[in-house]
């Protein structure tokens, strides 16, 4: 199962709004006969890709995959049945699927006379496609906030200057969250000051996420601003009413309702939820990561901390609605690695 956990990792960042799966698949004597994983939206499931790498081993054998067999036909069909259709005598399975369209296999295979163990490394598995159980869970995408701070928590120094605060290795691994992540959000801050690219950048293969950048007012964004380049569509969120001027290459304009200081985060992330996304990293300045927090839309945390001091400057976190410290966001830290020079810390909100 941790074999098919990691196989499902390789899909990060293409197969939204589908989830990560990988499968591994056992002959009767207890070899590994074939292995998968999904892919991309549309293409073959991962225990077809499994299956087809197993050939006649796979009758009589195990499949272990990360989530319950789909039960439904879409853009393909159900797994169960293809597992069914192989002679496979168990299944065994991490997740229970919570799509009400797809669940069900397990019932099927059980039906069919296949040996079904469920619930084998839930939580490793669970942790690994977030993302996409949020989604279905919550109707809203994934959000993962990133950001960059000095060890005592600034995000810049006292005369606006940032670059750079952490390393080069933290930096490439920033591009590594892009990668797996469905688009990518910025400010009219973060445009105003850094003028991002928010492309990803040295992963081979990777696929570009949508680029969103939120310019309310429709005042920051230049035409000649590098995330309107061609690397990586590009999405510009603009409030209701406001007049966006012309854009170059195929960027496209979403008008949405705000409350006179931004967008109304449920109407973003409700926007993007309808375009397929389904994990959103968070690159913006403390304003925007302010007002998701306050919107309780974030779900993972994700700080980079350099080995530098500078007393001064803008902190990581503006103001998030909490006045008290009894209202304080707790948050559970599930990693910490170095990353070059720099501590990377990963944390998850714990329930309020």
């Amino acid at each position: 199962m941790r074999r098919a956990i990691a196989l499902a990792a390789r899909g990060l960042g293409s197969t939204s709004p589908n989830p990560v799966v990988g499968c591994v698949i056992l002959d009767a004597s207890g070899e590994t006969a074939g292995e998968g994983f999904h892919q991309r939206a549309g293409g073959p499931h991962a225990e077809v890709n499994a299956l087809a790498a197993a050939g006649d081993r796979a009758r009589g054998g195990t499949a272990y995959v990360t989530l319950e067999p789909c039960n439904h036909t879409g853009r393909t069909g159900p797994c169960s049945q293809a597992l069914i259709d192989a002679g496979v005598a168990r299944v065994v399975y991490a997740v229970g699927d919570p799509n009400p369209q797809a669940t069900g296999g397990a019932d099927t295979l059980r039906a069919a006379g296949i040996a079904v163990t469920a619930g084998v490394l839930a939580a490793e598995a669970a942790a690994g496609n977030a993302a996409w159980l949020t989604s279905v869970r919550l109707g809203r995408p994934h959000v993962t906030w990133k950001y960059a701070a000095t060890l005592d928590g600034r995000t810049a120094a006292a005369d606006g200057t940032s670059r750079w605060i952490t390393s080069a290795e933290s930096r490439a691994d920033v591009h590594r969250l892009r990668a797996e992540s469905d688009a990518v959000l910025a400010g009219s801050g973060t445009l105003r000051a850094d003028d991002p690219h928010l492309a990803v950048r040295g992963i081979e293969g990777a696929t570009q996420p949508l680029r969103v950048v939120l310019d309310t007012r429709a005042r920051s964004l230049t035409p000649t601003a590098r995330v309107l380049d061609d690397a990586a569509p590009t999405l510009v969120v603009v409030g209701e009413g406001v007049t966006a001027p012309p854009l170059p290459g195929s960027a496209e304009v979403a008008h949405l309702p705000y409350d006179g200081t931004g967008i109304a985060v449920g109407a973003l992330l409700a926007e993007l939820y309808a375009r397929g996304v389904r994990s959103v990293l968070l690159e913006g300045g403390p304003t925007l990561a302010g007002s998701f927090v306050a919107a309780g839309a974030v779900d993972r945390v994700v700080g980079y901390l350099a080995p530098v001091l500078l007393g001064a400057g803008p902190a990581a976190l503006a103001d998030a609605g909490i006045t008290t410290i009894t209202d304080a966001l707790r948050l559970d830290v599930t990693e910490t690695v170095r990353i070059g020079p720099d501590l990377r810390i990963t944390a998850t909100p714990k329930e309020r």
